[in-house]
């Protein structure tokens, strides 16, 4: 609703939708939990989304961004898969410290 809200399409807005959704399952299963926020981007618009944890960290970001890689088992989709869905994306993680991910989406 929020994307909506800014002038993204239906479509678009799912894309954001899926993208949170799969930061937020990665902050919770491998983070152990954190902090989600969602912000709206002006002057030009767009939707900004930052996952927080202080989990063990991501040890092969590299790795990590390769399609079908998952150190869980799942299908290894989240991270490439938000960067694909969204324009930009930003991962700070340090071993033993946690993970930011920032993704970004603007209005065409």
């Amino acid at each position: 609703m929020l994307a909506e809200s800014i002038g993204f399409n239906q479509v678009e807005s799912c894309y954001v939708a899926t993208a949170a959704s799969e930061l937020a399952a990665n902050t919770l299963f491998h983070g152990g939990g954190g902090m989600f926020e969602a912000h709206v981007l002006i002057p030009k618009p767009g939707i900004e989304l930052i996952s927080s944890d202080n989990g063990p960290g991501i040890k092969d970001l590299n790795l990590a961004m390769r399609e079908g890689y998952s150190t869980t088992g799942s299908l290894g989709c989240g991270l490439p898969g938000a960067l694909r869905l969204m324009d930009e994306m930003f991962i700070l993680t340090q071993l033993g410290e946690g993970t930011s991910v920032c993704v970004r989406k603007w209005c065409k």
